[in-house]
């Protein structure tokens, strides 16, 4: 069963689609990147594979609304809910069927996903479940009762988000870092507010989104540049110049 929170109906052919487990996951790792995405005509969208249900703080109805303000201010064209039970992420054949059938509506090019070496075990759950869904959507005979077809597989991105992640590229975000902090903080269910009576979670402590930017900034100093998000593809590259690459200004220091 899946939800659509925001945007148009299942015609719509995406370019980017970010999966991720939570309803501010994607904020918290890609909203750069699909900003930027919009900024050049591209068509974007947000799965939540869960509606967020066991956060300690807000509630489900509340996360609801949070995501579709969140939507609005990424520019998506589509955010979908799996609802998919939180804190129970599994890569079941009802869950990956639930996004083989989402993966078929909208037919992105890209996705992008957590890594499977998440500490989250929703995270890591989730990254598995993108690459076998993903693969899934590709075969014809898969969930033929829907009627859907079957569709090229998506390319995969992972976030690297761990120190033990090397990037295999890091996307400038310079520009957009600004509406990255007013998506995240459309969640403000789940961050720092001193007139909150909520426990504190780790999230939501008043340093979190200055230590989040400094990984921004990191991440961008890699490529010099003032913020970036980093992406690991464990697939082989496929470079049709090599030249036209390695001839982009890099940093020799990084």
């Amino acid at each position: 069963m899946s939800e659509v929170v925001y945007g148009g109906g299942e015609s719509l052919e995406l370019d980017a689609l970010a999966v991720y487990s939570h309803p501010d996951d994607a904020e918290l790792t890609c909203a750069g990147t699909l900003l930027k995405l919009k900024s050049l005509g591209r068509r974007t969208g947000v799965v939540d594979v869960t509606r967020g249900e066991m956060g300690t703080r807000g509630t489900p109805e509340q996360r609801f609304e949070e995501a579709r303000e969140a939507a609005s201010i990424m520019r998506l064209d589509v955010r979908v809910n799996l609802e998919q039970p939180d804190g129970h992420v599994f890569v079941t054949d009802e869950a990956r069927t639930a996004l083989v059938r989402v993966i078929r509506s909208y037919k992105p090019k890209v996705i992008l996903t957590a890594h499977w070496d998440d500490p989250h075990p929703d995270h890591a759950a989730t990254a598995r479940l993108v690459r076998e869904a993903a693969r899934l959507a590709s075969m014809r005979r898969y969930d033929e009762s829907e009627g859907q077809g079957s569709v090229p597989m998506p390319a995969l991105a992972h976030a690297a988000y761990s120190r033990l992640v090397a990037p295999s590229f890091i996307v400038d975000i310079s520009e957009f870092v600004e509406e990255k902090l007013s998506a995240i903080l459309a969640h403000r269910s789940q961050f720092y507010d001193p007139k909150s009576k909520e426990p504190v979670t780790r999230i939501s402590e008043q340093g979190f989104l200055q230590q989040l930017e400094a990984r921004w900034r990191y991440a961008g100093s890699l490529i010099n540049v003032a913020a970036g998000e980093a992406y690991y593809v464990r697939e082989a590259l496929n470079v049709a110049d090599p030249v036209e690459l390695l001839t982009r200004p890099m940093n020799i220091y990084s």
